[in-house]
């Protein structure tokens, strides 16, 4: 079975962007954006909110056509476009790029799709983690931790009651100070709280 995988990038005192959006901060250089078109080429689908998906959609599918665009761009670009993408939104009318929009995260029908065959699914975007994690969808969080302070923003993780036990499985730093960190849930450890309950 497929497993939900969040990736998502993170200050070092836990925001993923500044308060009006900002994401300058991150430090994606040669060898972190190669690693990223590795990781993201395996997946066989990405699952995203709208904001997320937009900010894609608005900068990938064109992205290899600049002749200053680096290999690695290039590389992503052709990546973002082929690979299936589920936006989940309640407004957004149309997406193109081999995009699929959902309205609601329904359990039922993400545990479908994890049943599907094909690679694991990447989880992007805090609000929809979010509610990935209220309903204990979330199976693998690869945490990239920049190197940097930004003072306030958006979180990562929202407010829970419930801990979640999770298990570690890697750690990778990175040549300009960024570090991967890489937990599984813990099987063993009792299972968060659904919102249905």
């Amino acid at each position: 079975m497929r497993r939900i995988v969040l990736m998502m990038s993170v200050s070092l005192d836990g925001f993923i962007e500044g308060p009006n959006r900002e994401i300058d901060w991150h430090r994606v250089d040669a060898e972190l954006h190669r690693h990223f078109n590795e990781e993201i080429r395996k997946f066989g689908g990405l699952l995203d909110g709208r904001v997320t998906h937009e900010l894609m959609a608005g900068f990938w599918p064109t992205a290899d056509q600049d002749p200053d665009s680096t290999a690695e761009v290039v590389e992503f670009a052709r990546i973002w476009r082929d690979i299936p993408k589920y936006v989940y939104s309640r407004t957004l009318e149309r997406a193109d790029w081999n995009t699929t929009i959902v309205r609601e995260v329904v359990p039922d029908e993400v545990r479908a799709l994890k049943e599907q065959p094909g690679g694991d699914l990447g989880l992007g975007g805090a609000d929809l983690a979010a509610a990935f994690l209220r309903h204990d969808l979330v199976d693998e969080f690869r945490v990239y931790v920049h190197p940097v302070l930004i003072g306030r923003g958006k979180p990562l993780f929202p407010e829970s009651h419930t801990p979640t036990g999770l298990r570690f499985v890697e750690s990778r730093a990175f040549g300009n100070g960024v570090v991967l960190l890489r937990y599984e849930r813990d099987s063993t450890a009792p299972a968060a709280a659904s919102a249905e309950a």
